[in-house]
């Protein structure tokens, strides 16, 4: 599979191979994830709505994502690990950005971060990189905040759209930004902000134009009971997890599971020994309780007596 995917070989594929990205958020996905040779794990904030059952990206916590990135990394040994910053996490100061950020890298034992949103956040972006540490942008469909404004709606359809989406990538190349995210943005748009940044640009909803793909695992595979029109599913693995779970109920109440192929047995000689033991334990049992029956009938006679 070769050696751990980094920064520079992830700005390196530009033009030359397309980059692979997944969201994972525990370490056993994260481990198959690893293992089919994928080259970034993105530990998404998509994880408030596929792990928790929140309805949008927005309420989860650092906390909560610092859990699914230590997970993750502890997984991996050759994708590159980054942690998406949740709502509230950079937004408040520049000083919260900064730990924030700082937090994924030494607890989250992440390889870079990931910052949504265009130009208002390009200082945040400088300042993270500054900091010595990588950074991803996420321009387009902005899922923390799309609910508080027009909804999950199509990113460049017009014009005047189009040009701020040019201006905003721009800004997250020039603050320092090794990649790109472009969701749900017009093919044409994407493939003329692929064209002029130098740095990858890794779509989700966004056309083949890309440098690179991502998708959120669990609509990937079907394990999500909604999944926007840009996902192309794999695997249907709800109804294969269902379909498991129906036997396994079936099994267990008509006593087919477990058999005797998933049982331990003592030896026989000591099973016998066990056996008298048993024995003996239940007369030293009866003898001692007949003994407490006969002391409690005396006392309560003497008691009368009295």
């Amino acid at each position: 599979m070769g050696s751990k995917i980094t920064v520079e070989s992830i700005m390196g594929m530009k033009g030359k191979k397309k980059i692979v990205a997944v969201t994972a958020y525990d370490y056993t996905t994260a481990r198959i994830c690893d293992r089919a040779g994928v080259d970034i794990i993105l530990v998404g904030d998509s994880a408030a709505m596929v792990m928790l059952g929140y309805k949008s990206t927005t309420p989860i916590s650092m906390e909560e994502m610092l859990v699914f990135c230590k997970a993750v990394s502890r997984a991996r040994e050759h994708a590159m690990v980054v942690a998406d910053m949740p709502f509230m996490s950079y937004q408040i100061s520049m000083e919260d950005a900064l730990y924030n950020a700082c937090r994924f890298i030494k607890e989250g034992n992440a390889d870079a971060v990931k910052v949504e949103g265009g130009r208002e956040f390009k200082h945040v972006v400088e300042a993270i990189v500054d900091a010595g540490i990588p950074v991803m942008g996420h321009i387009g469909l902005k899922p923390q905040t799309a609910p508080l404004w027009h909804g999950y709606k199509v990113q460049g359809k017009v014009v005047d759209d189009a040009s701020r989406l040019i201006e905003d990538a721009v800004a997250i190349e020039e603050a320092g930004a090794f990649s790109i995210v472009l969701e749900q943005v017009t093919y044409e748009v994407a493939e003329m902000i692929s064209s002029r940044l130098s740095i990858p640009t890794i779509g989700i909803g966004s056309g083949s134009s890309c440098d690179g793909q991502v998708l959120v695992l669990h609509d990937m595979l079907g394990l999500y009971e909604y999944s926007p029109r840009f996902v192309k599913r794999y695997a249907d693995l709800s109804s294969i997890i269902a379909e498991a779970l129906t036997r396994y109920r079936d099994d267990v109440l008509n006593a087919r599971f477990p058999g005797e192929e998933h049982t331990f047995h003592m030896d026989a000689k000591e099973y016998e020994r066990l056996k008298a033991t048993s024995i003996a334990m239940d007369a030293m049992r009866s003898e001692r309780k007949n003994q407490e029956q006969k002391g409690g009938g005396e006392r309560g006679e003497e008691s009368i007596n009295k």
